[in-house]
């Protein structure tokens, strides 16, 4: 007997049993849609932090955004749409996110502004003191 004949027997039954125990594995796993849940309470605290520091002022229009995505994906749930849902809240938590970067943003440069402004004064202080012009 030859054993190239023999081993290629052996990984023929291998396969046999194999193959379609991968296809089960898959189905179960593959068909049993996505929790939404942890994804819509990373959205909901996104925008209580965006809400927190003020973005409905500095970014309205993203914090605006991320409410509609969230009440949309809220939406999916009630109609058993579990991956939009996810792909919903996901997209919620982004626009959140970017609500506060945003108002990060606004803030810092508006500290910045101040500070140039403090730094103005100061100079234009110690110029008058001292009597340069400069």
């Amino acid at each position: 007997m030859n054993p190239l004949s023999r081993s290629a027997r052996v990984l023929r039954r291998r396969l046999t049993i194999v193959v379609p125990v991968l296809f089960l594995v898959s189905a179960a796993y593959g068909g049993t849609p996505p929790n939404p849940a942890p994804s819509l309470q990373a959205a909901q605290q996104s925008i209580a932090n965006a809400e927190r520091v003020d973005a409905g002022t500095h970014a309205a229009a993203e914090l605006s955004e991320a409410r509609a995505k969230l009440s949309a994906a809220q939406a999916a749930v009630t109609e058993k749409k579990m991956v939009a849902a996810v792909q919903l809240a996901d997209e919620a938590r982004a626009e959140a996110e970017l609500a506060v970067a945003k108002t990060s943003v606004v803030k810092a440069n508006a500290v910045n502004a101040d500070m140039e402004r403090s730094n103005a004064t100061l100079v234009d202080e110690m110029q008058r003191k001292t009597g340069d012009s400069r």
